[in-house]
């Protein structure tokens, strides 16, 4: 069950119950959301409120770790989710892919399969009956991203269609149709002057039971955006927030003016808003029992309120969960590991205490565990204050599903996810892996209260830590990396490892390989006497004669049984522990790439895998801090690296500069990727001037032109050919100069289709005996993403002789 709620929560949750409005709040991806105003109505308003997010930020970059595209987008679902946790909202997505920026909602419409998105937003609209939907964007295109006027079209779409019954029944099957009342733009400082009548809302007060203004409130919510750098502020007084209406029934003072709310728009609902208005009057911080017998009335009174069968669905779990809170109830299922594998026992202890002084009789009737549909009777009866507990072994069924983002399970498109169980779209994340229900009579009342089943840990460090059930094969594999470089025809080791987390296991590790790709020997045995127990085995791989990027596989043949899968674990302080566990492959690249120079100097940025991609090509690699960019740190460096963002992460690196010029001088070379406008320090990013813009090509298709075909970049060691920007991913490059200096080269030129030229995604200028080199292209998505021409090019880049930088 939930934590337990304090009195001042539980008092909120009776204000939430008696209020009906529903609001859905549309955007584009994690943090386009009003964070503000979502606390506001949520705890101002009481309203259910909703944040639809058609994406999950899987196209953005990643502040705090290394983590892109798929690990990014499990993430930022996560931050969105303890954000949610914190402003009172309740969150759900569409199956759309953040394929990275784009310039037009009508490219982003042709990315994203429209009609599914569509059905989406439909979808959520009929399950969560918003009564009024709020956009963050508007409709009309104008020098925003391309998904963000996407959002608004998309909503605008689906109110229109979403009260026809007879719309979309193919995707969305027999979901009741709902009309909201209208849609509005939540238009903003930001978005300069908008045109039309405009209506105003003070979202800025206070919510006494929390002792924090809704701008407090939203600035911890906000917070929660740690990947992106979001963390803010709190505010105090008057908040202003403006809204236009984009479609639907005109509005006066407030934009939920001509709104059916209340309980009396529900038959025989009236008596309910009474009786809740005598519980909260009446309400006893001290003794919140003491409301109890007049909940189970407004219970006995909601059971013959009709009207919408979802919301009154909802109201009455809403209701069972503040009963139950009111009477001190505290029900746990605890199990000695978390860690379960489908078709074994598990031994499951049960647990429930009333803290509270109940006005009768209360008795635990029963257990339900939805995995089987199994249960057991019960007739305990429960003192206050004195334990019932119960001991059980639960036979997981053999199917019971791996733990693993459900939208990540089965291969989807550069613009969607794949998504095949319909009850999972709209939701933001898999239900528990397990999950039991018990059930409490009070008096003539029966109670349902769901329990997840957790292993609680110990730890001397943090304390009380819970772990949620993990559903895992026996055997996980792996491969030693994610990616492999090959010549043509040349033979590698390639090592894979096995670890066990049941004891006794005996099989054969055999690598599942492409045509053309070979691998000896066939299999290799292995035998893991104990939990944790690991084996290595290695295979002489062989790539085909000519040029290639293939995917490897590697599974664990087990008493007839294939296991695939490899554990990958995603673990930060501010988000739950997150397991994905894809299958094991090796992304295995067969490519003609020559070298020049030993070793390279890597100083890191905001984080990508340069790195791990010099080393690839036979480079060693030190890495570098800014107390390393001194004569003596820089010496026996073939070339320095920074990693992307460097400037703007990295306060003290304006102050190296003059160090890093000197190694240029003497000889050195000196690569910069890609940095943003936003937080830029002031002064010279290189040895002449440039300046950085928004410039980019967001088309990975997009025709590259060699400007200079002659230069050293371009043709040593490795002659580069259009060939070498062909299959690229998501972006040509981003944050290109537009301003520089003569002494600077640009080589590449580019566009996305139907705009101008632009020539500052690589350019080079000689400095003394070397050279320094600004590119935005990017490379941090393309080399882990095994993109030859990318390793040809940074291969170029880094074996610049210095008396080719003339």
């Amino acid at each position: 069950m939930p934590a337990p709620v304090s009195t001042g929560e539980m008092l909120e949750e009776l204000q939430r119950f008696r209020e009906t409005g529903r609001v859905l709040y549309m955007a584009a991806h994690p943090d386009d959301e009003n964070t503000r105003l979502i606390a506001y109505l949520a705890n101002g308003r009481h309203y259910a409120t909703g944040y639809l997010a058609l994406t999950r930020g899987d196209g953005g970059q990643n502040l705090i770790g290394p983590e892109l595209r798929d690990l990014l987008g499990v993430i930022r679902t996560q931050e969105l989710l303890a954000a949610r946790r914190i402003d009172g909202g309740r969150q759900f997505f569409s199956r759309a892919n953040d394929f990275g920026f784009s310039k037009s909602y009508e490219e982003t419409l042709k990315v994203w399969d429209r009609e599914e998105v569509l059905a989406d937003a439909v979808r959520v609209i009929r399950t969560f009956r918003p009564q009024v939907i709020v956009t963050r964007f508007s409709p009309i295109p104008g020098g925003t991203h391309g998904h963000h006027t996407a959002s608004a079209v998309i909503a605008l779409e689906a109110f229109k269609i979403a009260g026809d019954p007879d719309a979309m029944r193919e995707q969305v099957g027999d979901l009741p149709p709902w009309q909201p009342t209208r849609v509005v733009w939540n238009a903003g400082r930001f978005f300069g002057h908008v045109e039309g009548t405009l209506l105003e809302l003070d979202a800025g007060g206070y919510d006494p039971l929390r002792g924090e203004s809704f701008g407090e409130i939203a600035a911890r919510s906000r917070s929660q955006h740690r990947s992106q750098g979001f963390g803010s502020v709190g505010t105090r007084g008057p908040a202003k927030e403006v809204f236009k209406l984009l479609a639907g029934e005109d509005m006066t003072t407030d934009f939920m003016d001509g709104v059916a709310r209340g309980w009396a728009q529900f038959e025989g609902g009236q008596v309910i808003e009474n009786y809740v208005d005598e519980v909260i009057e009446n309400f006893n911080p001290r003794s919140p029992a003491s409301s109890v017998p007049l909940l189970l009335r407004v219970r006995d009174a909601l059971a013959k309120v009709t009207g919408d069968a979802t919301v009154l669905a909802e109201k009455r779990a809403q209701l069972d969960g503040i009963i139950v809170a009111a009477l001190g109830v505290y029900a746990e299922a605890t199990v000695d590991t978390a860690a379960v594998v489908p078709g074994e026992s598990m031994k499951v202890r049960h647990s429930v205490i009333l803290r509270g002084v109940p006005p009768a009789l209360v008795r635990w009737t029963g257990i339900r565990y939805l995995a089987t549909g199994e249960t057991t009777d019960l007739d305990l009866a429960l003192a206050v204050n004195d334990p019932q507990r119960v001991e059980a072994t639960q036979v997981l069924p053999e199917d019971l599903p791996l733990t693993r983002p459900y939208w990540l399970e089965q291969p989807g498109t550069p613009g969607m996810f794949r998504v095949d169980d319909p009850a999972l779209i709209g939701t933001p994340e898999n239900a528990p892996a397990d999950q039991v229900v018990y059930t409490l009579a009070i008096g003539s009342h029966e109670i349902a209260v769901p329990v997840t089943p957790v292993q609680v840990i110990d730890d001397p460090v943090r304390g009380e830590i819970r772990q949620q059930l993990q559903v895992i094969p026996p055997v996980s594999v792996a491969f030693a990396g994610e990616l492999e470089l090959f010549k043509p025809g040349e033979t590698k080791n390639v090592s894979v490892t096995a670890e066990a987390a049941r004891a006794g296991l005996t099989g054969t590790l055999r690598l599942v390989l492409p045509a053309g790709w070979t691998a000896s020997p066939a299999g290799v045995p292995f035998r893991l006497e104990s939990i944790h127990a690991t084996t290595t085995a290695s295979f002489a791989v062989t790539a085909p004669a000519q040029p290639e990027t293939a995917r490897l596989g590697v599974a664990a043949e087990i008493g007839g049984r294939r296991f695939d899968r490899t554990r990958q674990e995603i673990v930060y302080d501010h988000i739950p522990r997150q397991l994905l566990q894809p299958r094991a492959q090796l992304a295995a690249v067969s490519l003609n790439v020559a070298t020049r120079g030993g070793t390279v100097g890597y100083l890191p940025g905001a984080g990508d895998s340069t790195a791990e991609a010099l080393s690839r090509l036979g480079y060693t690699v030190k890495v570098l801090s800014e107390a390393d960019l001194n004569e003596g740190g820089l010496a026996g460096l073939d070339a320095v690296v920074m990693g992307i963002r460097a400037y703007n992460t990295r306060k003290e690196l304006m102050t190296k500069l003059p160090a890093l010029w000197d190694y240029v001088r003497a000889g050195g070379n000196v690569i910069v990727q890609y940095n943003t406008t936003s937080e830029l320090p002031k002064g010279d990013l290189g040895p002449y001037p440039l300046r950085v813009s928004r410039d980019r090509v967001t088309d990975e298709l997009a025709e590259v032109t060699f400007l200079d075909p002659t230069h050293p970049v371009m043709t040593s060691p490795n002659k580069l050919t259009p060939a070498d920007f062909e299959g690229w991913v998501q972006e040509r490059g981003l944050y290109f100069p537009d301003q520089w200096d003569d002494a600077y080269t640009p080589l590449l030129g580019m566009a996305d289709e139907g705009e101008a030229m632009t020539k500052g995604s690589l350019l080079v200028a000689p400095l003394g005996k070397g050279h320094f080199v600004y590119t935005g292209l990017s490379l941090f998505r393309e080399l882990p993403a095994g993109v030859p021409g990318a390793y040809r090019l940074l291969a170029n880049l880094v074996s610049l002789q210095a008396d080719e930088a003339k």
